[in-house]
């Protein structure tokens, strides 16, 4: 074998030590139900495991949100095709929370299809609270800039299916969709 050989091998194993490093090839594992939301819709439930690694602050007032059943019945107040469909404000309208916001928790996290992150009142870093939004697609322009709490992995088909808002008015929904229940899985007695 010559010098190039040598070191594709080399490339090759320390990629492959990322990936088993990283969790990347986990995607089989059973989540932790502790850290397993079910947030069931009109058409189906949505499994979101979270990540208490990246934001432990926010994954634990979500749980606390979730078991005082604070999310039932709230709407998707804010949908855009292609981007992201917005819940959590009890007002229904973008202007409400729970009354407790949150330090902003950033990391490395990208934004993409699937991942949940927290929205936040204006350009305050730190106003996050209840409201958070999940992801249709990319988007580069949040990464470092939200805080990802936690990602889609089953039901993301049923997430596709809510009401879609108004583009001209920024996607507010005329008589939206809402949450049915959310649970922490670790909870649910089925």
């Amino acid at each position: 074998m010559n010098s190039k050989h040598h070191f594709l091998i080399l490339a090759l194993s320390i990629l492959v030590f990322m990936f088993a490093a990283t969790g990347a090839w986990a995607s089989d594992k059973t989540p932790d139900p502790e850290n397993t939301l079910y947030m069931d819709l009109k058409d189906g439930r949505v499994v979101i495991e979270m990540y208490p690694n990246l934001a432990p602050h926010h994954v634990a007032r979500i749980k606390e949100l979730v078991r005082q059943g604070f999310y039932d019945g709230l709407t998707f107040h804010r949908v855009i095709e292609g981007f992201m469909a917005q819940t959590g404000c009890p007002l229904g309208n973008g202007a409400g929370g729970s009354g407790q916001t949150l330090k902003s928790e950033f990391s490395n996290h990208r934004h993409y299809r699937g991942v949940c992150s927290m929205a936040r009142m204006g350009g305050d870093i730190n106003s996050a609270d209840s409201q958070f939004f999940i992801m249709f697609d990319k988007a580069p322009s949040l990464d470092h800039q939200y805080t990802v709490w936690g990602k889609v992995i089953k039901g993301m088909e049923y997430v596709d299916m809510i009401k879609k808002g108004d583009p001209s008015a920024n996607g507010a929904v005329k008589n939206p969709d809402h949450i049915i229940r959310m649970q922490v899985a670790v909870d649910v007695k089925e």
